[in-house]
């Protein structure tokens, strides 16, 4: 394990609920996590676009006194606005789709057709000379992104292992960071371009990342939780045979398969898997209405933290203030974004979700409410502008180290299989719609000609890292080292701020014999099905 980072809060026996991780293993994990390029360069690519001379010369209009016009054209702020969160707009409907679709056809099989769906819509953004094709294009890549964001999360959680768990899945975070510095490079190298490849050859680029994905993941297995849910349990084994490097029937797989059964259908004796079951239980903590607050409103203070501000409109903003290079200046927040992540890697397993969730808000606020005051008594000095990119790039390394990787490691936690992939879905779907909210309203609040706050933006973005830091402390639960069966098993018996000295004490199968684990987990034909439900139910 000294490849990787690693977390245990068990010994003993419990250990053998999963195989010890492998490189291969670990590796067939962490490529899922190469959908946040997609992510992540869909994202970042239009920030750039909109600040591209020949764009505002193609799709805006003359007569615009703003200085950053080119020669008097430029978009007006609704098309600007429309432009950039129409993405999102998608994304939430996608998200919420995916959530019954990858319980139909399968986690791996819905992110493949999330990769069609966004192909569709890049080919209309290309194709675009007006905003009147270039909004549906991005809409409709928007839905495929939305696929892709909901159930890579679930898909990976699914299938790591839990010691590493939240460094693979913060890789994913690590992945949008790196489609977003890709983006970034790729604007910088077409913006100067009098003709239409200056746009076109971003949004182009799209599609490459879309079929690398798609391609990898067909050749990936499918998740072996997907499979116990539909009861094939042969199909499961393989599965994990192939995650965990293990022999198909060997004890670890054996052992593992079997607290899947049984973890699941004691979930099922409580619980349906329908949209209406992910509301139920109440307020108490092992309830599912519980947890799908906590996952929506986990995705909710992400957006909160205003990073996406930079990352949408860094560009244009840092136009706006009179900064020159800003191109340039939006390169080094993406680059201090990416070389910031892989810190979460390690400090994920470590420190735990929790603590990174506290601490990140507060640097994060700290570093707001500096550029804002600085900007706010200083407008438009050098001293200001300086604060501003140095303190812009402490804030990112804040959030890239921690509530970017974090919030997205957690809803992939917290819910149990029957309603996992509508809760995923619908925490994802969250992250979204605020996401939509915060760019449709970000322009009417700096543009020159609406609210014209500058610098002072950040006071709005420092009060709301203020409000996460009391969310992370009395709302999120420390899961790591946990795998999901004993996550789940943690929420019924603590509360947020007790979990983290929560350790397991048996699993779900204790109460099978060994005969009776040999049993379920051998053969693995469908005579067996009936057998395991029966055996399943009996551990509980």
């Amino acid at each position: 394990m000294k490849w990787a980072p690693f977390s245990n809060r068990q010994t003993g026996d419990l250990n053998r609920v999963e195989a010890p991780v492998t490189l291969r293993g670990y590796l067939l994990c962490a490529f899922a996590a190469f959908g946040g390029i997609l992510f992540g360069y869909d994202s970042g690519y239009i920030g750039g676009v909109l600040g591209m001379n020949y764009f505002k010369l193609q799709f805006g209009h003359s007569g615009s006194t703003d200085p950053s016009a080119y020669h008097g054209y430029l978009y007006d702020t609704w098309q600007k606005s429309l432009i950039t969160s129409i993405l999102s707009c998608g994304t939430f409907f996608g998200a919420l789709f995916a959530g019954s679709l990858a319980d139909w056809i399968g986690r791996r099989s819905t992110i493949i057709a999330g990769c069609m769906v966004f192909s569709i819509g890049v080919i209309l953004q290309v194709a675009s000379t007006t905003v009147g094709l270039l909004v549906p294009g991005r809409l409709i890549a928007g839905i495929g992104v939305g696929f892709v964001s909901a159930i890579i999360i679930l898909y990976m959680s699914e299938v790591a292992p839990k010691a590493v768990r939240g460094a693979i899945v913060s890789g994913y975070q690590f992945s949008i960071t790196i489609g977003l510095l890709l983006a970034s490079c790729v604007d910088q190298g077409t913006h100067n371009r009098m003709d239409t490849s200056s746009y076109r050859i971003p949004m182009a680029i799209q599609w490459v990342w879309a079929v690398i994905l798609a391609t990898g993941l067909f050749l990936l297995p499918e998740s072996p939780r997907y499979f116990v849910k539909k009861e094939q349990l042969d199909k499961a084994a393989h599965a994990l045979s192939v995650l965990r490097g293990q022999p198909v029937d060997s004890q670890y797989i054996r052992d593992e398969l079997a607290e899947l059964v049984a973890n699941y259908h004691y979930e099922i004796e409580n619980m349906r898997a329908s949209w209406l079951d992910c509301f139920r239980g109440g307020w108490k903590p092992s309830g599912n209405l519980r947890r799908v607050c906590l996952g929506m409103a986990m995705q909710m203070m992400q957006q909160w933290t205003g990073v996406n501000f930079i990352f949408y409109y860094g560009t244009t903003f840092f136009q706006q203030v009179g900064m020159k290079n800003s191109f340039i200046i939006s390169i080094i927040t993406t680059v201090v974004n990416v070389c910031s992540t892989p810190i979460s890697f390690w400090t994920i397993e470590k420190l735990g979700r929790r603590s990174l969730l506290i601490y990140g808000a507060i640097g994060m606020l700290v570093c707001e409410f500096i550029i804002a005051i600085v900007g706010t008594a200083d407008s438009g000095s050098q001293a200001a502008n300086m604060c501003l990119i140095v303190f812009t790039c402490i804030y990112i390394f804040f959030f890239a180290s921690t509530w970017g990787p974090a919030a997205w490691v957690v809803i992939g936690e917290i819910f149990p299989l029957p309603i996992r992939a509508k809760g995923v879905a619908l925490s994802t779907a969250s992250n979204w719609l605020w996401n939509f909210v915060i760019s449709e309203i970000t322009p009417y609040m700096v543009d020159s000609d609406e609210g014209n706050l500058k610098s002072k933006v950040f006071f709005i973005w420092g009060a709301t890292c203020t409000l996460c830091v009391f969310f992370a402390y009395f709302f999120v639960p420390e899961t790591k080292g946990l795998s999901l069966e004993q996550v789940d098993r943690m929420l019924e018996e603590t509360t947020p701020r007790t979990s983290a000295s929560w350790v397991p004490h048996d699993t779900f199968a204790d109460q099978l014999t060994r005969a009776d684990v040999d049993k379920v987990t051998s053969g693995m034909g469908a005579a067996h099905f009936e057998k395991a439900k029966d055996l399943g139910s009996s551990s509980v």
